[in-house]
């Protein structure tokens, strides 16, 4: 079993740790096009090159090239990781997934393209829209008087009092920048709205007075807790009103703007209140667009009921067309109707697919983070967060300057197709790092319909459920596999706002693009809103591994990360293991979140997966450990991504800990398992299961015990004893 004992914990945990903190610097492939939670391709590098490149050490053979040849398959491809670091080592590659927009980001990923084609193209397309919107993201420069480019707009909602019926801004806060990247802290005043830079943030208790009108300025907003009091009649009243029948009301209330004549001798960022002509852009845009409206390719459809968009329809959001301002589909209608006239059809659907995933940056549901004085994507949490304070993105943007226009998403597209040509891996020497190009490789396949033969690499890349694709037995050398988590991320629901305009430039192509949405009721996740439960869940994962497991050959792996801190989570996974006759023979841990993550950061959870390897073997007896060499187990683990870097958390330990917990519980099942039993009383077997062994291996002294001893050296006679191989023999 080489993966099993030539998996080198802390040097994938080295790899994997840095490449989250700066995803798209280590595998830029990921600037495609956004996908939720993609896990580290060097996590998966490591893996296969574990499992098929035989005795070398794992440090040398991961900065060379390979040829590995084979079929190595991903049911639950997602944003594509396994099949990309696959094919780069020369694998063919199957890859299902349900949601048509999936396999278009991998189709992209793996397609090659004619860079000078595509760049001349952008170029054409952003020239020709900046003539027509140009002057709708100036602005007058408030020290040199000058025309300057607009970064950001900023805006608030604004509500009506239900006494008085004058318009009450919803700040939660009057903070504009930190003093961290700015020299002070740039405060709005409450009362006449102007800018005033400080040397600290004053309370509502302790006010500034505003230098403009003598008003007090403090750091504290009126809107708390979905209640805000009338500045003029005192009455204090909910937001949003209910129901809302449409969208919320914005006010612009700020400018960050970019002035060349200025920047060289500003320090920090330049700020301004938007006066009477930046209003009067705003309108001229909103007469623009209502002239033009009915020409633009813009999307009518409206937003399904969800567990994530209840949200949306609170605030009454009830089209998609409803998360943009005039200019902004003024703007977006006018670009994708000049990116469809053009005729190359590799570089049209490239641009399409940036056009695609840079809407992450052009609706009135972004951000700005007012400590990095950047503009927030939509998707920066994997939801819908509804803000009182919106960011308005430059459409095209400028580069070098901000972030979020086309032409940053431009660049980002071309640097990832470059990466594809050709890949790199990063060496950390110290503080310094070194791009090491592996010569020989490449991202790259022929899409094929077939199940993949011969040479060059081929992928075969289906829109289907993984439960119903037909796979011959004996025809896999390995599944890789990052699957859903239950009801994690509503995948469907998040990507619909990408699909919706995609769908309208693509349907008349691609079959897959002519469904209103791209949520189906067969997608494993749950979701209370259509009906999915744990069981939908537990049956359907169980249908998916038993179908890619008999396509296994020969003691080939079945390997897949999860990740969660409640051992009983991991039931369906234990169900579908045992109906697909797969034996846990090990559980490596693995860095797969970033540390800073809004999802992780000040939070219990963990940063952790448990990679489970599985294959189809049985072993002649099954030993339950003692809880002293299980916590011994468990510590090697994690003083392992510790050498690697990871600061490990107690979650960090209970997710570890429950990975344990899920192998010794399938491995323990196995002998007696019936899979035609009924699904109900299955999982209610494996959750006894799962209970007994958290009453035995898990408690609080346990994971005390583990975390106080991470960072203690091991003595030595004691690491003898906790050979790898040895423990897993013994569990």
């Amino acid at each position: 079993m080489p993966l099993e004992d030539r998996f080198d914990a802390p040097f994938t945990a080295s790899l994997a740790l840095r490449e989250k903190q700066i995803q798209q610097s280590y595998r830029p492939v990921i600037g495609v096009h956004k996908w939720f939670a993609r896990r580290p391709g060097t996590l998966f590098r490591n893996l296969l090159l574990a499992e098929f490149n035989g005795a070398e050490g794992p440090e040398r053979g991961f900065f060379r090239a390979h040829h590995f040849s084979g079929v190595i398959a991903d049911p639950f491809m997602g944003g594509g990781t396994p099949l990309i670091e696959a094919n780069r080592l020369g694998f063919h590659v199957v890859g299902t997934d349900i949601n048509p927009m999936a396999c278009w980001i991998v189709r992209q990923e793996l397609s090659p393209l004619d860079d000078r084609a595509f760049c001349d193209a952008a170029e054409a397309v952003a020239r020709g829209v900046e003539e027509i919107v140009r002057d709708l993201y100036r602005t007058r420069c408030v020290r040199c008087g000058e025309a300057a480019a607009v970064k950001y707009f900023l805006w608030v909602k604004v509500q009506a009092c239900p006494e008085c019926g004058n318009e009450q801004d919803l700040f939660p806060g009057y903070l504009l920048a930190e003093a961290t990247r700015h020299p002070k802290h740039v405060l709005a005043c409450g009362d006449c709205g102007e800018l005033v830079e400080l040397d600290n943030q004053p309370r509502r208790a302790a006010p500034a007075s505003c230098p403009a009108c003598g008003g007090c300025i403090h750091v504290e907003g009126p809107a708390q807790r979905n209640r805000v009091e009338c500045r003029v009649c005192r009455h204090a009243f909910r937001y949003p009103p209910e129901p809302a029948a449409e969208p919320p009301k914005h006010r612009m209330w700020a400018i960050e703007y970019h002035c060349v004549r200025c920047r060289p001798r500003q320090q920090g960022r330049l700020f301004k209140k938007p006066d009477a002509a930046d209003q009067e852009r705003f309108d001229a845009a909103c007469a623009h667009y209502s002239e033009k409206e009915a020409s633009l390719p813009i999307p009518a459809d409206e937003v399904p009921v969800g567990d994530e968009t209840r949200r949306l329809h609170r605030w009454g959001y009830h089209r998609y067309r409803d998360m943009f301002n005039e200019r902004q589909l003024l703007g977006l209608g006018t670009l994708l109707r000049s990116i469809e006239g053009v005729t190359d059809a590799p570089v049209r659907h490239s641009l399409l697919t940036v056009f695609s995933d840079f809407l992450r940056y052009q609706n009135l549901l972004c951000r700005y983070d007012t400590y990095a004085l950047k503009c927030q994507d939509i998707f920066s949490v994997h939801g819908f967060p509804v803000g009182l304070v919106q960011c308005e993105n430059n459409l095209l943007g400028t580069p070098g300057v901000g972030g979020g226009g086309f032409r940053h998403f431009i660049e980002k597209f071309r640097k990832a197709k470059a990466y594809c040509r050709r890949p790199f891996e990063t060496r950390q020497h110290g503080r310094s790092k070194e791009r090491v190009h592996i010569s020989g490789e490449k991202i790259e396949a022929a899409l094929v319909t077939r199940f993949p033969a011969g040479k060059p690499a081929q992928a075969l890349v289906m829109c289907a459920s993984a439960a119903d694709f037909v796979l011959e037995p004996g025809t896999l050398d390995g599944v890789f596999t990052d699957p859903p988590y239950y009801d994690n991320v509503q995948y469907a629901e998040l990507i619909d706002f990408c699909y919706v305009w995609l769908r309208h430039s693509l349907r008349r192509e691609f079959p897959d693009f002519r469904g209103a949405s791209t949520r189906d009721h067969g997608e494993l996740t749950g979701n209370v809103t259509m009906g999915r439960g744990l069981e939908h869940f537990s049956e359907g994962l169980s249908r998916v591994f038993r179908r890619f497991a008999d396509a296994l050959k020969s003691g080939a792996p079945f390997v897949f990360t999860y990740h969660h801190n409640d051992v009983s989570a991991y039931a369906p996974l234990v169900l579908a293991l045992l109906d697909a006759e797969l034996h846990c023979t090990a559980v490596l841990p693995a860095p797969a979140e970033m540390t800073a993550s809004l999802h992780i950061n000040n939070t219990a959870s963990s940063i952790l997966d448990s990679v489970f390897v599985c294959r189809r073997i049985r072993p002649a007896v099954v030993e339950l450990p003692e809880p002293t060499a299980f916590r011994e187990q468990l510590l090697v683990d994690c003083r392992a991504v510790a050498e690697g870097g990871v600061r490990v958390t107690v979650g960090d330990i209970r997710c570890l800990l429950s990975g344990h917990i899920a192998r010794l519980a399938v491995n323990s099942l196995a002998g007696g398992w019936d899979r035609e039993t009924d699904l109900a009383s299955r999982l209610r077997r494996i959750q006894t299961v799962l209970g007994m062994f958290r009453a035995a291996y898990d408690s609080e002294e346990a994971v005390s015990h583990v975390f106080s001893r991470v960072n203690e050296p091991i003595p030595e006679a004691q690491l003898r004893l906790l050979d790898g191989t040895a423990v897993r023999a013994r569990i």
